[in-house]
């Protein structure tokens, strides 16, 4: 998952830099939701064992489900927005810059966990979220600047897209894990539920964003095998996220950030020519630094409770 998110974040920054004929983000994220959609369908095919149990079990949960389809329709929504807003913000902020910043992904995750699943979080989970942003201010008080490729910027605008994207993330990441755990319905018929909705609610993004562009140019305009590449890292990584909230939480998908911003910023020393600040430094250090405190598991209190009542009772025997 670290080499993928790398990986999507340089190929991504590579294709909306180029001096390629610029493509339509807007469609991007409509085939990624399409391929998403039919990968889903292909592995509950192969889970289900038959060609009927799988027809039942679109009939049941797809087709027979409305209100399920509706419900999957919020974070599909808003992971529209989430992932459209991404090829903003890497329209206009360096690949290093983008994935430190996203990082507050984090702490908005957390806060959604909190308030809409119940949960608590430790005294050194909530200090590293302190010091995650205390991280990512360090990285925008003098943001690296690239000297190989040169493209017109706004990072205010970038930041604005980022902002924007770490509120879906958040808010879209727990409300999904919400809904996949509250029933025993299969995760691949969740994910279908939401990428068919997804698919109808990028459509009318194209149609809104980019439709007169899109009637005179077409729908795969300015496409390269870059363009694909990124589009499978995304519709792979989408199903790989999928798992993980399943069998894990949100939190857990922020593992992997470290390794990510550290591949990412080689990579765009490399590729694009990123001059690395003592500030951009410092502040991808306490990123990494506070992941890695926000995933350390919590101490089991019970038992060292009951290993200090258990002396009590020798002291007292004796």
């Amino acid at each position: 998952m670290t080499l993928m998110a790398a990986a999507y974040t340089i190929a991504l920054r590579y294709t909306r830099t180029s001096d390629k004929e610029l493509y339509f983000s807007t469609t991007a994220v409509c085939i990624t939701e399409v391929i998403k959609l039919l990968l889903s369908v292909g592995i509950l095919a192969k889970e289900t064992g038959s060609l009927g149990r799988f027809e039942a079990s679109l009939r049941e949960h797809v087709l027979g489900s409305p209100k399920e389809l509706m419900k999957l329709s919020v974070p599909s929504l808003v992971y529209a927005v989430q992932n459209n807003m991404a090829f903003l913000a890497l329209s206009n902020l360096d690949a290093a810059v983008y994935q430190v910043t996203y990082q507050l992904k984090i702490p908005c995750t957390a806060l959604c966990t909190v308030l809409m699943l119940n949960r608590t979080l430790s005294k050194l989970q909530w200090i590293s979220v302190f010091m995650l942003c205390g991280g990512v201010t360090l990285v925008q008080w003098k943001p690296a600047q690239a000297t190989k490729v040169v493209v017109e910027q706004n990072p205010l605008l970038g930041f604005g897209a980022i902002a924007i994207a770490v509120l879906c993330s958040g808010f879209a990441g727990v409300y999904f894990e919400k809904v996949l755990k509250s029933s025993d319905t299969s995760l691949w018929v969740r994910n279908i539920q939401m990428y068919l909705s997804g698919i109808i609610v990028t459509l009318v993004g194209v149609y809104l964003s980019d439709g007169a562009e899109i009637k005179e140019k077409g729908f795969f305009y300015g496409y390269t095998y870059y363009v694909w590449f990124v589009i499978f890292l995304a519709s792979v990584g989408g199903l790989y996220t999928s798992v993980v909230v399943k069998y894990t939480d949100n939190i857990m998908k922020g593992f992997s950030a470290a390794a990510a911003i550290v591949l990412s910023t080689i990579a765009s020393v490399m590729l694009f020519g990123l001059q690395i600040t003592l500030t951009f430094a410092l502040g991808t250090l306490l990123v990494c630094v506070s992941i890695y405190l926000y995933g350390l598991p919590r101490q089991d209190t019970t038992s060292i409770q009951q290993g200090e009542t258990a002396s009590k009772e020798r002291v007292i025997g004796v």
